[in-house]
């Protein structure tokens, strides 16, 4: 069922006290009609004396990010633009600095599509676009991205890898796909995309002081361009909640008896839908959950939370965490810890 609130949890964010001392976070729940799609809207304000990264272990979810750098009463030059930003495969980063806002639409997964039915989800994994690439009829005056290029694909770090994972998901535990991929933000300096988005539409979202009229905005983007119902996507929204909510599904066999899908169907419909396979959100969830264990001030027996978490041994939860965040669990509990 639709939520009624939004989430008020961190599950995702990197250091998330350090970054909510710096900015202005929220979270607001779309039109009813919108609430199967869409999981939450979340707004972000920033006046930084001096830049900040922020740091994101992405969820199994499409964003359509409307973003602004530079101060909204025109007293210097300010950029904006608005893009898809298809589901992260590693560690997302971004370089917050000076003034800015950022208006975002979280889709649930395998909510995405019904929006834009004319390509498979997997088509925007790891790849932040243009919004007219994803939205045709939205193109204006206004540049359509601050990120690289219309069909820009970001990489952070020293990896790079498949789109999506590259054959069918076994049940040898939930272990990562083959080849890390990290998705890395582009900060203000970027060059702007070449695709142009409608002035008015970046004006309705971006300009309003309140959180209610950004909300507005986004309801009535939204609105005019679907959603089109789609009984696979919404099959796959289900499956998506079951892996998030019950702790005994941790591999791709025990998800298989339970939908009556065999490996092969769920991957096809994974890709379609959702953007990565069915062993990529098992294991996305469970490494987010020990993100949240090893903020929770209490180190936790890292061991048992493998085991718990569908690992065969510590190691590998290790390998996974240090893969993603560039660290180990133990030593980001220990960056957490300095004050």
């Amino acid at each position: 069922m639709p939520d009624s609130a939004p989430r008020r949890d961190t599950r995702g964010i990197v250091a998330p006290a350090e970054l909510l001392s710096r900015v202005r976070f929220r979270r607001h729940l779309p039109a009813p009609e919108l609430r199967p799609y869409l999981e939450h809207y979340w707004l972000l304000d920033w006046a930084l004396p001096e830049p900040y990264v922020s740091r994101v272990v992405p969820h199994p979810s499409v964003n359509l990010v409307f973003q602004r750098y530079g101060p909204l009463d025109g007293s210097s030059p300010a950029r904006s633009g608005a893009e898809v930003s298809g589901v992260g495969l590693g560690l997302f980063t971004k370089r917050l600095e000076g003034v800015g806002r950022v208006c975002g639409v979280q889709f649930r997964p395998g909510g995405f599509r019904p929006f834009a039915p004319a390509r498979p989800v997997s088509d925007w994994t790891g790849r932040r676009v243009p919004l007219p690439e994803a939205f045709p009829g939205t193109t204006g005056g206004v540049t359509g991205g601050v990120t690289g290029g219309p069909t820009t694909r970001a990489t952070g770090g020293d990896t790079g890898g498949a789109l999506i994972d590259a054959g069918p998901d076994t049940d040898a535990g939930i272990g990562p796909d083959t080849g890390p991929d990290a998705v890395s933000g582009a900060g203000p300096d970027s060059d702007p995309g070449s695709r142009a988005v409608d002035e008015a539409v970046l004006s309705a979202v971006l300009s309003p002081d309140a959180d209610h009229a950004r909300v507005a905005a986004l309801d009535t983007f939204l609105l005019a361009r679907g959603p089109a119902p789609d009984p696979a996507a919404a099959q796959a929204r289900e499956l998506v909640e079951l892996v998030r909510t019950d702790r005994t599904v941790r591999r791709v066999a025990r998800l298989s008896r339970l939908s009556g899908l065999s490996a092969r169907s769920l991957q096809r419909l994974f890709a379609a839908h959702v953007g990565v396979g069915p062993k990529w959100v098992i294991l996305r969830y469970r490494l987010h959950e020990a993100l949240e264990r090893a903020e929770a001030g209490t180190a936790p027996e890292w061991a048992d939370l493998a085991a718990e978490l569908g690992y065969s041994d510590q190691a590998h939860l290790v390998r996974d965490f240090t893969a993603t965040l560039g660290l180990s669990p133990t030593a980001y509990a220990r960056e957490l810890s300095v004050p």
